[in-house]
C-alpha cells in the first residue's frame, strides 16, 4: 500500500467528471478514528469509496471549522468469490477550531455523498510541566466501580523534541486481583500545549478487578534519550501520576431475576438473525437462529449464554458459540454469538416466549434488562410421520379372511403373508440385539470415566472468569510455597481458557503474551526450572506478580527492547 499528497482540488473538465462518475462511483463512507478530542488535538477523518475512480474529493467544505492538514491517498483491492473488489480511502489530519459538540459535514464525491460525521471537542485538560520537553500523564475514567466492571486506564507520552531508544513500563497493580488487556491498538497525534507542538502517543489499557477492595497502580515510565541541538542525552526516565480505585462488592440481583447473571457494562445489546425467514419454516427441516448478546465495556469470555426455553412442538439444539470483540471509545465491547439449530415437528403457529438478560449498568448504578420480543413462528407442512410400527400376526391373518377367488390363490396368499411376518420379525429381532448392544457400549463408556463426566460439568457449569480467578489463587499459593510444578499447572491451565485452541505450552511461551512484571518472574521461573547454572526464582515475587495478568496483543513483540514504534516528532 502506497501513500502519497493529493490535491485537495482536482481540476477535471465538468463533461469528464461526468462520464467517470457514471462508469465509477460507488458508496462513499465517513469516519474518524477518535470521536472525542480536545481542541488542541489533531484527528484524522477517513473517506472511503467503495470503487476504483479518477474522482477526487472536495475537502475545502471543511476549512471553515477545522484547520485542514496533510491529505493521503490509498486504494486497496480484494478478491471475493473470484471478484476482484477495488476501493479508495484519503485520510485527511483535521485540528478543530472550537468546543462542544460537532458534526463534519458530508463528503461529496461525484453523485455520492457521505453521512455526517459527529465528533465531540473538548477544553484542553492537559498542561505541559514548565517548558518540559517530555513528560508523561495518566488518568482512569472511574475511580470507583464494581467487580468485574471495566475501568479504563489511559497513558499519554508528550514529547516536543525527537526521542531514540524508547521504552513504556507499564504500571504495577496491587490490592485488589486484577485483570487487564489492551484496549485497541496505540493512536498517535498531534497537540498543542501553551504554543508549542507535541507528538503524542497514547495507549489504554483495560482493568477488570476480580474482587472488591482497593487498587493500587503505582506510575507508568517512559524512558528514552533525547535529541536536542544535535546532541543526545543519557537515558532520562518520565513517571506519570498514581492512581487508586475503590472497588465495590457485586451488589443483590433484581427481583424479578433472582438468579441473574452478574454483568457488569456501560451498554449491552440482544439481537437475532435467521439463516431463513421463519415464515419459511417447513415441518422436518432444521433452521439456525443466531442469537448476539454484546456489552461495552466487558471481554466475551465473560459473557453469559443465552438459554432458549423449551418449547412445545419444537427441537432446539445448541452449537458451539462464537466469541469476539471490537474496540469502541468506552473500551472493548465483547461479543457472543449463540447459534441454535430448530426444527418444527409440526405445521402450525408456535409462540417463542421472549429472551432477557439482566444486567447492570455501572454508569447509572441499576439493573436493566436487555430483551428480545416474543414473536410467532408458523411452520409450514404435515407433521413428521412416527416411525411405522412392525405389522402383528393379526394383520394377514385377516386379510387372509377375504374370500379368495380359488384354492390356488388362497394358499398363495397365504405363504406370502407368513413370508412376510418373518423377514419382519426377523428385522426386528437384529435391530433389538443392535440396540441392545450400542446401549451396553454406552453405559461401559459412561461407566469407566466418571470422574471426566463430573469435570466436564463443573467446567461447564462455572463461568471462564470464575475458573481463571480460582487458577490465578491457586498458582500464587504454590509460588507462596515454592511449588513450581504447582505453579506451571494452574498458569498453564488458565492461558488454556484464555487463549482456547492457542494456548501456550510452557511457561516461556505464556511469559511472552504477557506484560512486566509477570513476565518477568515467569521468565525466572523457567530458567530456574530447565535453564543451565542453578538459576533461582523468588516465590513471593511471583505470588506478588500473578495479582494482575496484563494480557499483550499476540502480534505485539513483548521481549523487544523497544515497545513503542519509532514515532519521531517534527523538529522544534
Amino acid at each position: 500500500m502506497v501513500s502519497k499528497r493529493t490535491p485537495l482540488i482536482n481540476w477535471v473538465p465538468v463533461t469528464l467528471i461526468m462520464l467517470v462518475s457514471s462508469l465509477a462511483q460507488g458508496a462513499v463512507t465517513a469516519r474518524v478514528d477518535r470521536p472525542t478530542v480536545d481542541l488542541n488535538e489533531s484527528f484524522t477523518l477517513e473517506v472511503t469509496v467503495d470503487s476504483n475512480t479518477d474522482l477526487e474529493p472536495d475537502f475545502t467544505i471543511l476549512q471553515e471549522d477545522f484547520y485542514v492538514g496533510q491529505v493521503s491517498k490509498m486504494s486497496n483491492a480484494s478478491i471475493y468469490n473470484g471478484d476482484v473488489r477495488r476501493s479508495l480511502t484519503w485520510a485527511v489530519a483535521l485540528m478543530p477550531k472550537t468546543l462542544g459538540e460537532q458534526y463534519i459535514p458530508a463528503i461529496t464525491l461525484g453523485d455520492e455523498q457521505s453521512a455526517p460525521v459527529r465528533i465531540v471537542v473538548n477544553e484542553p485538560v492537559n498542561a505541559p510541566p514548565g517548558e518540559a520537553d517530555v513528560f508523561v500523564t495518566s488518568e482512569v475514567d472511574l475511580e470507583e466501580t464494581y467487580v468485574q466492571a471495566q475501568i479504563l486506564y489511559r497513558i499519554r507520552i508528550y514529547r516536543a523534541v525527537a526521542t531514540r531508544q524508547p521504552a513504556l513500563r507499564e504500571p504495577t497493580i496491587t490490592g485488589a486481583e486484577t485483570l487487564a488487556e489492551l484496549s485497541g491498538d496505540e493512536r498517535q497525534y498531534e497537540a498543542v500545549l501553551n504554543g508549542r507542538a507535541y507528538n503524542v502517543i497514547e495507549r489504554v489499557i483495560a482493568l477488570y478487578p476480580q474482587e472488591s477492595g482497593e487498587i493500587q497502580i503505582s506510575p507508568a515510565r517512559f524512558e528514552a534519550r533525547v535529541l536536542r541541538d544535535g546532541r543526545i542525552t543519557g537515558r532520562k526516565v518520565f513517571e506519570s501520576q498514581t492512581h487508586t480505585i475503590n472497588v465495590l462488592p457485586i451488589p443483590a440481583p433484581p427481583a424479578d431475576y433472582p438468579d441473574a447473571t452478574w454483568l457488569p457494562a456501560r451498554d449491552v445489546q440482544l439481537s437475532d438473525d435467521w439463516s431463513r425467514p421463519p415464515e419459511e419454516m417447513e415441518a422436518g427441516e432444521p433452521v439456525t437462529r443466531h442469537v448476539t448478546l454484546s456489552a461495552l465495556g466487558q471481554i466475551e469470555t465473560q459473557l453469559p449464554a443465552v438459554e432458549l426455553p423449551e418449547v412445545a412442538g419444537l427441537n432446539v439444539y445448541t452449537d458451539k458459540p462464537d466469541l469476539g470483540r471490537t474496540h469502541e471509545a468506552g473500551g472493548i465491547r465483547g461479543v457472543r454469538k449463540d447459534q441454535y439449530a430448530i426444527i418444527g415437528l409440526a405445521g402450525g403457529d408456535i409462540e417463542l416466549p421472549e429472551l432477557n438478560v439482566p444486567w447492570w449498568d455501572i454508569e447509572a448504578a441499576e439493573w436493566k434488562v436487555a430483551s428480545l420480543p416474543a414473536r410467532t413462528l408458523t411452520i409450514k407442512g404435515a407433521p413428521i410421520a412416527p416411525v411405522a410400527g412392525v405389522p402383528t400376526q393379526q394383520e394377514p391373518a385377516a386379510q387372509g379372511a377375504v374370500e379368495p377367488a380359488g384354492p390356488g390363490m388362497a394358499n398363495s396368499s397365504n405363504e406370502e403373508a407368513l413370508a412376510a411376518i418373518g423377514t419382519w420379525q426377523r428385522a426386528t429381532e437384529i435391530l433389538a440385539i443392535l440396540w441392545l448392544l450400542t446401549l451396553a457400549a454406552w453405559w461401559w463408556t459412561s461407566r469407566s470415566r466418571p470422574g471426566q463426566r463430573r469435570e466436564a460439568r463443573e467446567e461447564k457449569a462455572q463461568p471462564i472468569h470464575k475458573q481463571q480467578t480460582a487458577l490465578l489463587k491457586a498458582a500464587r499459593k504454590a509460588a507462596a510455597a515454592g511449588d513450581a510444578a504447582g505453579v506451571r499447572n494452574a498458569v498453564l491451565e488458565w492461558g488454556r481458557l484464555q487463549w482456547h485452541g492457542a494456548a501456550p505450552r510452557s511457561i516461556g511461551e505464556f511469559a511472552d503474551r504477557v506484560a512486566s512484571p509477570l513476565s518477568d518472574e515467569l521468565r525466572k521461573l523457567s530458567a530456574a526450572s530447565y535453564g543451565k547454572g542453578g538459576a533461582s526464582w523468588d516465590g513471593a515475587a511471583l505470588a506478588a506478580a500473578l495479582r494482575t495478568v496484563s494480557v499483550v496483543e499476540r502480534e505485539r513483540d513483548v521481549a523487544a527492547d523497544d515497545p513503542l514504534p519509532p514515532l519521531m516528532p517534527p523538529a522544534v
